[in-house]
């Protein structure tokens, strides 16, 4: 059973970067590889032990080391990819990246047999067969269990402009769903999934977590699928609302971003900060601007005022003193990229443009 105590939140600023791919064949078109890149042949340095599967063959995940501070992700998180993409090469495989691979079709694609995604298949079933998502998880060290647990509910608020901004994920079985992210319609289908309520202290989530796993809910606490946790296993808050990401730009600036975001607002509860009143039904229409409209979204904010996503990145910026974020939004945004290239230049480029960077 895992350790409920709290006293792995011991560490406040740390960074750990998940990131899941898609292998697909010289054609880009995603392919079953994980056996081969996790089961029959060992990972070189420095991603040896930090390369898994996901539920399906063809969706794999690289994590970081622990990382002191988040200027050391960027080298960190280059260098796992480019290790990655060479030792794919290595075996007849390309990575690539999306919230959703537009051209997988989940019907022709191989399950994983790991015991506990055929326990989940089995338990869950049309929803888990269908998940073919990929998403990017950034965890931030707290040094307190109860802080960690108020971070995550004041958080929440701040989601909706980080899926926006991620947003990656146009189309699903190769058909324009008219959304910006459908992994994150396609994802909520699980259970545990999507907008968590508040759970205020850590004795209140340690026992929701407690209480899901003795009632057979989740096989594990790994199984608890919200857009934010707090990690009881290792002590971190943990975003996990983002699309997955091809250029790695976009992961830097999503890492600063949810860092900088969860040491303002551990200063604000150090200083004795009162919880933001975050009603559960405007944060998840919030989402869903997010998820239909991406960067051109207006968001409902807890004053009533509805500003637009550039609006908010440029408060954000400021006051946060974080300059990735103005970048992310300037440039053309992951849905947007893809619709346009597939447009002009066809199904082909678009999937080419999905290979990760950097490149070999």
């Amino acid at each position: 059973m895992p350790d409920w105590s709290g006293t792995v939140f011991d560490e406040l600023g740390t960074v750990g970067v998940e990131e899941e791919y898609f292998v697909v064949d010289s054609d880009g078109v995603p392919t079953a590889g994980s056996d081969q890149l996790v089961y029959e042949n060992d990972a070189p340095e420095p991603i040896t032990g930090d390369v898994d599967h996901e539920l399906f063959k063809f969706v794999i995940e690289t994590r970081t080391k622990k990382l002191d501070s988040p200027a050391q992700a960027p080298e960190a998180v280059r260098t796992i990819r480019k290790t990655l993409q060479e030792y794919a090469a290595e075996h007849g495989f390309q990575i690539a990246a999306a919230g959703i691979h537009p051209a997988a079709d989940w019907r022709l694609q191989e399950h994983a047999e790991k015991p506990r995604y055929r326990s989940q298949l089995d338990r869950i079933q049309y929803p888990q067969h269908r998940n073919t998502t990929a998403g990017l998880h950034v965890h931030v060290g707290v040094d307190d269990p109860d802080k960690a647990v108020w971070i995550s509910d004041e958080i929440r608020r701040y989601l909706p402009l980080i899926l926006a901004l991620s947003a990656n994920s146009p189309f699903w079985n190769g058909f324009d769903t008219g959304l910006s992210s459908a992994r994150a319609k396609i994802f909520e289908n699980l259970p545990n999934t999507g907008m968590p309520t508040a759970f205020e202290t850590y004795e209140a989530y340690r026992d929701f977590e407690q209480q899901m796993l003795k009632t057979g809910s989740i096989k594990d606490s790994g199984e608890l699928w919200y857009d934010v946790r707090p990690h009881t296993g290792i002590g971190t808050v943990e975003v996990r609302i983002p699309d997955s990401q091809d250029r790695v730009g976009h992961v830097d600036a999503l890492v600063e971003y949810v860092h900088a975001l969860v040491l303002d607002l551990a200063a604000r509860y150090e200083d004795g900060a009162a919880q933001t009143d975050l009603r559960r039904e405007l944060l998840d229409e919030n989402k869903w601007r997010a998820t239909r409209y991406g960067q051109t979204a207006d968001l409902i904010q807890p004053d009533g005022s509805t500003p637009s996503v550039g609006e908010i990145v440029d408060g954000e910026a400021d006051r946060l003193g974080v300059t990735g974020l103005k970048d992310m939004y300037d440039a053309e945004s992951g849905a947007e990229r893809q619709r346009r290239i597939l447009e002009e230049s066809g199904a082909a480029a678009l999937r080419e443009a999905l290979l990760i960077e950097p490149r070999i």
